[in-house]
């Protein structure tokens, strides 16, 4: 049975914009592809994609404020706080022309609000 892919059209120019932005900046399309099939700390993030770890940080911010990226929290065995990160966007695309821009996204179905 084929599964039908549903994709959300973003109306707000000012989300719009941001999302541009975003797709512009390379490590925050690295974060959102590195964790698109399973949540990972931003160090997972940092040693797989060899960026920064204070890049990392910086750009899960950036994309938890656009509210493509989830995170969940949790305690590990020496009572220390630890976050993982998955993208809630299987993939977006844009159309452009000069007077409209379209901006779709898919979401990500292994993730679950």
């Amino acid at each position: 049975m084929q599964e039908l892919i549903q994709s959300q059209k973003i109306v707000d120019d000012e989300r719009k914009q941001v999302i541009l932005e975003i797709l512009a900046d390379k490590y925050c399309k690295q974060i959102l592809h590195s964790t698109l099939e399973k949540p990972k700390s931003a160090m997972e993030i940092s040693n797989e994609k060899k960026i920064p770890i204070s890049t990392v940080y910086r750009r899960l911010q950036t994309l938890y404020d656009a509210k493509l990226l989830a995170i969940s929290g949790s305690i590990n065995q020496d009572g220390k706080k630890y976050f993982l990160y998955k993208s809630k966007v299987k993939s977006i695309s844009l159309k452009c022309d000069l007077e409209v821009t379209t901006v779709e996204f898919v979401p990500n179905k292994s993730h679950s609000d």
